[in-house]
């Protein structure tokens, strides 16, 4: 007579071989053709626990967990079939859209670019790929990379708008140029297309032709924010300080703590010598912002005038250590130490001034935040 003990394990034997019967990949594929993605997930699951070094299973789970859109799981699905099978096919691509998905983009740029390696006609790998070294920062691979997606799908107004903004923060000015004039033509009324075009010009040093578009850009949108004070800005690099004024005024009595529109307006009055009404707008823009050189540059200047020396002092040192290449901090520096009787630390100074060669001033793209939002937004 069979014991008790024996029938509970015949009994248990029987059902883990149903168990393993129904976890089969013909199951999950069935489960699949049935739309039923959840319980063919976890039918691989099963397998892959039964075989873990099954890479062709752990890709599959990968890929049924992308379209559950559990993206993180199916990455680390697809890492596990792609340590096991590092030729799997396409599954370089699986994970860099799975990373892409899950906006985890530094994950995600290995695997693009070994996909791409792999298969350099893909459009779908080299546009993800662009895609994620625009999102993260790496501008000119991504302007590379857009550039040849766009020939294959020329009529991607997102792609153009991307490679736009990569190309102007990569300075590549006569890309960003062509792109949003082609934008522009599609969308003549954007402020934000007007804007970008503007940044485009000024890098290439058409800062008149730049102006024309800021105005433009005010036509269409006079309450687009930082719109008035990169208008500001252009007239300002070109010491047409009256137009610079009014532009600043306008922007500040839309945005009343726009903190380069305080210091730039205050600059602009230090240039037409009203030193008094120059002060207290730039005190506030630092009191706002402590990263803008002009203001620290033109406060200095201004306590000197008023004997207030030490005060002078801290805010021209505090300017220097925010850009110690510019050779008119060092200028007056040296003036300041010469009337504090610190004649070595004058002597330094002065010498600096004749070692440095004044920059060129920054482009408005380095002063103006990204439109690129504005853009996103449009038909």
């Amino acid at each position: 007579m069979i014991s008790r003990h024996l029938q509970f394990a015949a009994i248990s034997l029987f059902l883990a071989s149903a168990v393993c019967a129904q976890n089969s990949p013909r199951d999950a594929q069935e489960l699949e053709h049935s739309g039923k993605l959840a319980e063919a997930a976890q039918v691989w699951r099963n397998v892959v626990k039964g075989n873990p070094k099954d890479a062709a299973a752990w890709a599959s789970l990968g890929v049924d967990l992308s379209r559950l859109q559990h993206y993180q799981e199916a990455a680390e699905a697809y890492r596990k079939a792609l340590a096991l099978s590092p030729k799997l096919p396409g599954i370089q691509l699986n994970l860099g859209l799975a990373e892409f998905k899950s906006n985890n983009l530094p994950a995600a740029i290995p695997p693009l670019r070994a996909a791409l390696a792999t298969d350099p006609k893909s459009t779908q790998a080299r546009t993800l790929l662009g895609l994620s070294c625009y999102g993260t920062g790496r501008f000119s691979e991504a302007a590379k990379h857009l550039a040849i997606a766009l020939a294959a799908d020329p009529s991607n107004a997102e792609l153009h708008n991307v490679l736009a903004q990569s190309c102007l923060s990569a300075k590549q000015y006569h890309c960003a140029l062509n792109e949003f004039s082609w934008i522009l033509k599609r969308t003549p009324d954007s402020a934000a297309a007007h804007m970008l075009l503007g940044e485009a010009l000024d890098g290439l040093g058409k800062t008149p032709e730049a102006i024309q578009e800021f105005q433009l850009a005010v036509k269409a949108d006079p309450k687009a924010p930082d719109l008035h004070f990169g208008l500001g800005y252009l007239f300002w690099k070109l010491r047409r300080y009256d137009e610079a004024a009014q532009a600043f005024e306008a922007e500040l009595s839309l945005d009343p703590e726009n903190a380069q529109a305080l210091a730039y307006l205050g600059d602009t009055e230090m240039h037409q010598g009203s030193p008094e009404t120059a002060l207290p707008l730039l005190q506030k823009a630092t009191r706002l912002r402590d990263d803008l050189r002009v203001a620290y540059v033109d406060i200095g200047a201004i306590l000197t005038q008023q004997k207030q020396y030490q005060d002078a002092l801290t805010a021209l040192r505090r300017a220097e250590t925010l850009d110690p290449q510019q050779p008119d901090v060092h200028y007056r520096l040296g003036r300041l130490y010469q009337i504090l009787g610190d004649t070595e630390n004058a002597k330094r100074e002065l010498a600096k001034v004749q070692q440095l060669q004044q920059r060129a001033e920054a482009s408005i793209a380095d002063k103006m935040s990204s439109h690129a939002a504005s853009l996103e937004k449009q038909p």
